[in-house]
Order: structure tokens, then sequence, then C-alpha cells
């Protein structure tokens, strides 16, 4: 009976983990992408609520700065450094001067801003690389997915169900139920970043990044007779 419900509900969510994600980007041709060393990677704007969220967002952003050949500075690091300077703007409203100040600060040639203009069932985002040396923009992408609340809740029914019938030791219905029940509340009060929106947001930012310039272009493979 236990691992009878426990599947039941555990399949009923699978069908909502695989969401969908789509994003486009467009950068400065007359840009030499390659003389790029550095990235700092400053902010994340938008209703994610938390510092650990938005470090958790910057990282999938770092992730794939390093596939693309550059080496980026984290967020957590950058905000340190600007805050033992005393650096101090309006991160919604973020000025060339803002730019190149915050360039010379960390010592930098670009910066790199995500703004998250929603953060709910459905993810938008928007992310920008600026030369730190006069504020203008050298790459942009926007992006956006879907994951579904409804899964996070019945995970955490799942979760919550087995551990209510683990231990009662029994099979009973009230038992199971009372779990599912105690699981939908403890799922509901989950943290911002659940694996399914971490899992969304990672999509989300994977397709806006796809066409950013690397900063070694990538080999061509070798055909079979080359």
């Amino acid at each position: 009976m236990r691992n009878y419900v426990l599947i039941t509900i555990l399949m009923a969510g699978y069908t909502f983990v695989e969401g969908c994600a789509a994003g486009k980007s467009t950068a400065r041709t007359d840009y030499d992408f390659s003389k790029v060393s550095k990235i700092a990677v400053v902010d994340v704007l938008g209703p994610l609520g938390n510092e650990g969220a938005k470090n958790q967002v910057a990282d999938m952003l770092t992730m794939e700065l390093l596939q693309k050949g550059y080496a980026p500075i984290e967020r957590a690091q950058v905000q340190n450094i600007l805050n033992e300077q005393k650096f101090q703007h309006d991160p919604n409203m973020t000025s060339e001067q803002d730019v190149v100040e915050m360039g010379n600060i960390l010592n930098v040639p670009t910066i790199m801003i995500i703004n998250v203009s929603q953060f709910s069932e459905d993810i938008s985002m928007t992310i920008k690389m600026l030369d730190a040396k006069d504020g203008s923009v050298l790459w942009v992408g926007s992006g956006q997915g879907s994951t579904e609340k409804i899964l996070s809740t019945i995970l955490g029914a799942a979760a919550g169900a087995g551990a209510g019938v683990a231990a009662s030791g029994e099979d009973s219905k009230d038992k199971v139920v009372g779990g599912v029940i105690g699981g939908v509340i403890g799922g509901a009060a989950g943290n911002l970043l659940a694996p399914q929106k971490a899992e969304a947001t990672q999509k989300v930012i994977s397709k806006i990044c796809k066409d950013m310039p690397a900063r070694i272009p990538a080999a061509k493979k070798k055909g079979l007779f080359h």
C-alpha cells in the first residue's frame, strides 16, 4: 500500500518536470571578445527574494561563461569587494558611470547583470554584458521558461506521505492522507529555488547564452576523411 501510494504520487508529478525554455541574444559585431580576460557577474535583479537565490542564479551564468572560455568572478565575491570599497548605486538604474566605476574597482573589462522580470511558474529574464570602459552594451540576451508550482507540492506530498507512513509503521489510509497533507504544507513553504525551479532557471540561462560569443571559438570537428 505504501509503495503504491508513493509511486502514484510521483508518477503524477513527473508530467510537470520537463517544462520548456527559449532564448535569443545579439552581440556587437565590431567587438573582439577574445580580448575579454575576466568578467564580473555583478548582480541579479528581480523578485528572487534572498541573496542565496540570487547567488545560485548568478552561479548558473558563471557556468555558462566558463564554457565559453571566459574567467568569471562570481557574484558573492564581487559584492564583497564592492561593499569593502563602499560603492553605492541603485541596481535598478545602473548608469554608464556606475559601470565604469565598478569596472575600475573590480579591475575587469566587462561586467554582467541579470535582470529577472518574472519568477513564478513562468520565468523571464534579460542578461547583459557591458563594456566597463564606457558602459556600452556588448551582448544582450533574453529568454523565458516555465515550470509548474504543483510539482513541488506533489513531491513534498510524496515525501510527507512516506515519512508519515514510515513513522506509523502501518499502511493506514488515514496515515497516508495525513502525510500527504503535511507534505503539501511543507512543499508550499519550501525554498525559493526548489529543484524544479532551479532546473527551469538553468534551462532558460543556457538557452539565452547559447549564441553568446565565445572568448575562444570552438574548434571545428574534423570529418572522417580530413
